[in-house]
């Protein structure tokens, strides 16, 4: 009996010890090992760096420093990594200077032959490696053969040139993958990696330039590369690299490039090229035209990225074929000129003016001139500041019990529509404002039409106060998006009066929003979000919401009509917005159908909006209040309640002539105006929207049949069935505009 007791605590014992040592494992540290190779790709790891530094108690972070880092005629670049406190856990000298083709091999074979004792002695649970380069291809090949996990960032990009065929490969040797755009995403699907291990976190980079670029000593930088005589958006930051699959090419080009900045004559910041083949013939092309002893010109071989950042903001342009100037510079609306073949394929902003080829320097001078000191909207195609929080989740949710060997996913999955995989993808939304005469409203709109989430605040009278919210609500929801799983594409704004939409300003506003003429909307919103921005009237969104979530779906013709404080609409033609030369096209509440009706908030009178509008109702159900012609027997009124147009309509529903006589008139006008409409753009459909359409929509039907010419009778009066069509609007055209741009 004493001996089955001992064996009893035994085994209690023995099994305490294993739960408790199951416990301490699934509480291991995830030994994460970045390696960084050059300059560039420090500044999309550092971000990571920090992020998985900030967190001891989940992560043990490794850095290992190699390639061009440890070279001193290329600045020398880990004594930065140094100086951001990060113990360098191995440095390893990989480079094989020659600058060709062999050089870049043999740099290749040196780092296979070093990795294998650096990675046993780390022994990290996952390595993460970055871009294209060949040195991470090293990285890739040495950890994928050691059976280490690896996390590739900004795979599925497509550049044009080798570097295609190197990121690639290094793609299919990764486990995991964080991208920076859903088309990126989409090319690995296509490549068939495993949907559930590919990540779209956006450009870790963005996270820092996005915080970090409204800096208010942002002069002084300036000023200290490039002397104190510089002037904000009057310099030029330059960088060209070599294209190892066309070397002789990209001397031409870059000799070409540095002819037409000599003619300019603007000051510029030059940056060396990096360590590829060719860039040894391109430096000496640059010291054989004097640029490092001319005036104008300042050529340095490495700038910190936090300096680098407010340079690349505040250029007048930047011209070259770095990535720098396809993806990070779209982020302050900063005119890029990217010339030859390097970035061919890559998704741009509207930033970027495309200089192919080119025989003389003439046409690179002439985009200089087409480029220089413009400013365009901010884009955040590669990310929107919160890559870095995604990619720790990412790497958190990784398990180290799963099979290491990969699995591919054959065949091609096309236009996956996945859109709710946990914190895997996200939903493409919009950000929708919508600016009505009382309220302020802001949402979160997903693809699909749906309110993820609304924001409801009274439309403040002052233009500052009004700006200051909307700009509050705006960073509120995006803050929450992040949280909802929501991916802000851009911002759409529904605002009453006349709006010009190609440069985002409000030309005249209505009487009922005060302090809103010549307005414009897009630049402090753009700016201060980091997001393209459209603006356009609350009619013309009503009846883009329709066209997309609506009756309209589908149909190439149509009308919008508003029917509720005032009257307002939009006009489909060809499955196009018209918009009209002045950008008043569709102000169907002016419509004059009296030549001595009642007056008009426009100014005129005997407009539709004078007859059938929520005032208009208003109006003459105060009057009729006055003349104690309103209430009947079965009415419900409050002394103290305000008189409205529904008490109106409710006072016709029993049986109050005076009341049915004045509906009876705004019937009437609606109806005429929409015959009007019908024989001036005969559409196939009038869509009624707004608080009255569902009162109006037989009556105008009915007047339609009636008045209207024979071929137009028989078009179809609806009322919509969107709850919020300024908001859907709004968001219609980001979700349009955003997807399916093609640069």
């Amino acid at each position: 009996m004493h001996n089955k007791t001992k064996y009893t605590e035994f085994h209690l014992l023995s099994k305490m010890e294993l739960q408790m040592e199951e416990q301490n494992q699934s509480k291991r540290r995830l030994r994460v090992c970045v390696a960084t190779c050059n300059r560039a790709d420090y500044s999309k790891l550092a971000p990571i760096m920090f992020g998985i530094k900030s967190h001891p108690d989940e992560f043990e972070l490794e850095v290992v420093v190699l390639g061009s880092h440890l070279i001193d005629d290329y600045g020398n670049t880990f004594r930065m990594i140094e100086q951001d406190d990060f113990d360098i856990g191995s440095k390893l000298h990989t480079v094989v200077r020659g600058e060709d083709e062999a050089a870049m091999v043999e740099s290749v074979g040196l780092a296979l032959v070093k990795l294998p004792d650096v990675l046993q002695r780390l022994h990290p649970d996952i390595l993460v490696v970055h871009g294209d380069r060949f040195d991470a291809l090293a990285l890739a090949t040495a950890a994928a053969l050691m059976n280490i996990r690896i996390l590739h960032l900004e795979g599925g990009e497509v550049s044009g040139t080798i570097d295609d065929s190197i990121r690639h490969a290094i793609s299919k040797l990764a486990h995991y993958h964080a991208c920076c755009t859903r088309r990126a995403e989409q090319h690995l699907i296509a490549m068939c990696e495993d949907h559930s291990r590919i990540l779209l976190a956006g450009c870790p980079s963005y996270d820092k330039l996005l915080v970090s670029h409204h800096r208010e000593d942002y002069m002084d930088i300036i000023k200290s590369w490039l002397g104190d005589k510089v002037k904000e958006n009057d310099y030029i930051v330059a960088l060209q690299h070599p294209v190892t699959t066309d070397i002789q090419h990209s001397i031409k080009i870059y000799g070409l490039m540095l002819d037409a900045l000599l003619s300019f004559n603007k000051k510029t910041l030059i940056l060396f090229p990096n360590i590829d083949a060719g860039s040894k013939e391109m430096v000496r092309v640059m010291r054989k035209k004097g640029i490092e002893q001319h005036h104008n010109f300042r050529a340095v071989k490495h700038i910190p990225f936090e300096q680098f950042i407010q340079l690349v903001c505040h250029a007048g342009c930047m011209i070259g074929n770095s990535s720098c100037g396809v993806r990070e510079a779209g982020a302050f609306g900063t005119p890029v000129i990217n010339l030859g073949t390097r970035q061919t394929g890559r998704e741009t902003g509207e930033n970027v003016l495309h200089v192919r080829d080119a025989d003389t320097h003439n046409k690179i001078y002439h985009a200089l001139e087409l480029q220089f000191g413009k400013r365009y909207p901010c884009s955040k195609i590669y990310g929107d500041g919160n890559a870095v929080p995604r990619i720790l989740k990412f790497l958190r949710a990784i398990d180290l019990e799963e099979p290491l060997q990969k699995t591919f996913c054959f065949p091609s999955v096309k236009d996956c529509i996945s859109q709710d995989i946990d914190h895997i993808l996200e939903t493409q939304s919009a950000l929708a404002v919508d600016l009505g005469g009382t309220n302020l409203r802001v949402a979160i709109i997903c693809m699909r039409g749906k309110v993820v989430k609304k924001y409801t605040q009274p439309n403040p009278k002052t233009f500052e106060a009004r700006m200051e919210l909307i700009l509050k609500m705006c960073r509120d929801a995006m803050r929450d998006a992040v949280r909802l799983n929501c991916r802000i594409l851009g911002v759409g704004v529904s605002t009453g009066g006349r709006v010009n939409p190609q440069e985002g300003v409000v030309m005249h506003s209505t009487k009922l929003i005060k302090e809103w003429s010549s307005v414009d909307l897009r630049t402090p919103i753009s700016d201060a979000l980091h997001l393209p921005v459209w603006v356009d009237n609350d009619g013309n969104c009503a009846a883009l919401a329709e066209k997309k979530f609506g009756h309209g779906k589908g149909v190439e013709n149509f009308v919008t009509v508003i029917t509720g404080t005032g009257i307002g609409g939009g006009i489909i033609h060809h499955n196009e917005l018209i918009h009209g030369s002045t950008f008043c096209a569709a102000e169907l509440g002016h419509i004059m159908v009296s030549l001595d009706g009642p007056e008009c908030s426009c100014g005129s009178h005997g407009c539709i909006e004078a007859y059938a509008s929520g005032m208009a109702l208003q109006r003459e159900a105060k009057r009729l209040h006055d003349e104690d012609l309103l209430k009947v027997e079965g009415m419900d009124m409050k002394l103290s309640e305000p008189i409205t147009a529904a008490h109106l309509i409710n006072a016709a529903r029993l049986g109050n002539s005076k009341a049915e006589a004045v509906l009876n008139k705004a019937c009437t006008a609606l109806g005429v105006g929409i015959v009007n409409i019908l024989h001036i753009v005969n559409p196939s459909m009038v869509i009624l929207s707004g608080v009255l359409a569902s009162y109006y929509q037989a009556p105008v039907q009915h007047i339609v049949s009636q008045r209207a010419l024979f071929s137009a009778q028989s078009i179809k009066v609806v009322s919509s069935d969107l709850e919020e069509p300024a908001l859907l609007g709004a968001a219609s055209i980001v979700l349009d505009y955003a997807t399916r741009r093609l640069y």
